[in-house]
């Protein structure tokens, strides 16, 4: 079994094995990073799987970390709101594109 983790980044969970792609919402860089980074480590492990033993955190696993390669930004598909008030003659229509990160999980240390 491949070992994996489970990552909080943002607010959101996301279980990653190594050379897996995910997307993740922009994350905020860290203290000493510049926003155009070419990797990225996330320190907020909350599970670590292992060799079949799992390590679970309290809230976080102590010294685990998963290093993530940066592949660039990709926006979504639009999402549109459409509002609408029957014999009102009221329509509200707005669209959105959220831009995400995606990432490859290079390596998962354990610590």
């Amino acid at each position: 079994m491949n070992p994996y983790a489970i990552v909080l980044v943002g607010s959101r969970q996301y279980q990653v094995e190594e050379n897996t792609v995910f997307e993740v919402e922009t994350p905020a860089p860290a203290k000493g990073e510049s926003s155009d980074a070419k990797e990225l480590k996330l320190n907020q492990v909350l599970l670590l799987q292992e060799n079949g033993k799992a390590k679970v955190g309290q809230p976080f696993v102590p010294k685990a970390s998963v290093t993530c390669e940066v592949l660039g930004t990709v926006k979504l598909p639009k999402v549109i709101s459409f509002k609408f008030k029957r014999r009102k003659n009221s329509r509200r229509k707005r669209g959105h594109r959220q831009t995400v990160v995606r990432l490859r999980v290079k390596s998962i240390q354990a610590g």
